[in-house]
């Protein structure tokens, strides 16, 4: 399985602005992760530059149109998929047929999918009008991930039905040579630099912020917290914020200690939370594994913010010179505490805010909204 770019003969081109249609299984508010947050910037940068996206996307409800933001929203019916994931089938299949539908009920040049069951519905599309479809994978495939839940056979299926499957970072875009034998080209997403930019002055409190959702175990949350606590000993005032759970029972079994000394809960949805989040930190910290970049950590750059993050996936793409922060290259509590301190320590430099906003400014939303568009008219969009 090769990947490639490469025009798409189908319909003869039309005149007027460029339609693309952008396939989400879940958005806002239901769901705010990375991932959403990808959608809703590139379709931003798409609406600055004259383009027309749609998002068609999936919710526990009847079909509801909106436009939010300047952003045209079709929320399609999920059908309930227990039976479907009790049989190790890839989550979110229910709504793709109502998905490829809408797909065929609309007027797009080019559907751009980021999640691989929205791709079937995308790669059938590019089957019956000849029209282009872009397939944004938003992780790392590896041979354990692959298996569960059938996900190989989806990700090979959609790889095989779109023009091109693109990978967020060049970790991915070497597990997806090694696992599947596809060469994907490498987009990385970007940040807001307007959304996410430096502010006042830091917290007077030592602060560590983590965004990662801390019910998921690969976040090491846990591990973050016991750490937290070696750090208090040198600082005992620190505190760590971490992201409200909808399900502080999820966040338990998890192993994250919700009672700890010094952790707090936060509201990080709203985007603006999150930032003056980031701002007010000393630290802001992602040790989890098999991350495809880490968006979390350059939004915080771009405040300025000094980050840490584990040596695993394309974490080290971001975290990639002296002066912005810290690689850990163990998983365990004493190291996670010794490199919080250093980071937090590096916050303190005059020059460190300056050199973070530098590295964010080189990895902004507008460079990966330029980057899809070439490759969208590349394809024949």
């Amino acid at each position: 399985m090769t990947g490639s770019v490469a025009s798409t003969r189908g319909d003869p081109p039309r005149r007027g602005r460029l339609r693309v249609a952008l396939l989400s299984p879940c958005f806002w508010p239901e769901v705010r992760r990375g991932g959403e947050r990808f959608t809703r910037e590139l379709a931003d940068g798409l609406l600055a530059r004259g383009v027309s996206p749609r998002l068609i996307t999936s919710h526990r409800g009847p079909p509801r149109r909106t436009v939010e933001d300047g952003l045209p929203v079709l929320r399609l019916p999920r059908p309930p998929q227990a039976r479907r994931l009790l049989r190790l089938d890839e989550p979110y299949l229910t709504h793709v047929p109502l998905s490829y539908a809408a797909l065929r009920a609309g007027d797009y040049d080019l559907a751009h999918a980021v999640y691989p069951t929205d791709a079937l519905a995308a790669a059938r599309w590019r089957a019956r009008t000849g029209r282009p479809a872009v397939l944004s994978y938003l992780g790392i495939p590896d041979r354990e991930w692959l298996a569960y839940h059938r996900r190989g056979t989806v990700l090979r299926a959609a790889a095989r039905g779109c023009d091109v499957v693109v990978a967020l970072s060049r970790a991915a875009a070497d597990a997806f040579a090694l696992w599947l034998g596809y060469q994907a080209p490498v987009i990385n997403p970007g940040v807001d630099l307007d959304a996410f930019a430096p502010g006042p002055a830091r917290s007077g409190t030592p602060t560590i912020v983590c965004s990662g959702a801390a019910e998921e175990p690969r976040k090491h949350v846990g591990l973050l917290v016991e750490a937290l606590g070696l750090v208090r000993r040198e600082l005992p005032d620190a505190r760590l914020v971490l992201s409200r759970p909808r399900d502080l029972d999820a966040v338990r079994r998890a192993g994250v200690r919700v009672d700890a000394p010094g952790v707090q809960f936060v509201d990080l949805d709203d985007r603006s939370s999150l930032a003056h989040a980031y701002r007010s930190a000393w630290a802001v910290a992602l040790p989890s594994t098999s991350e495809a970049f880490g968006l979390v950590l350059l939004e915080a750059l771009a405040c300025g913010t000094p980050v840490l993050g584990y040596d695993d996936g394309g974490i080290s793409e971001i975290i990639d010179r002296p002066g912005i922060g810290r690689l850990l290259d163990r998983l365990d509590a004493a190291s996670l505490a010794s490199a919080l301190l250093e980071v937090m320590e590096l916050s303190r430099r005059p020059e460190t805010a300056a050199r973070c906003r530098a590295r964010a400014e080189e990895l902004s939303v507008d460079r990966c909204t330029e980057r899809y568009l070439a490759l969208y008219h590349e394809l024949g969009a």
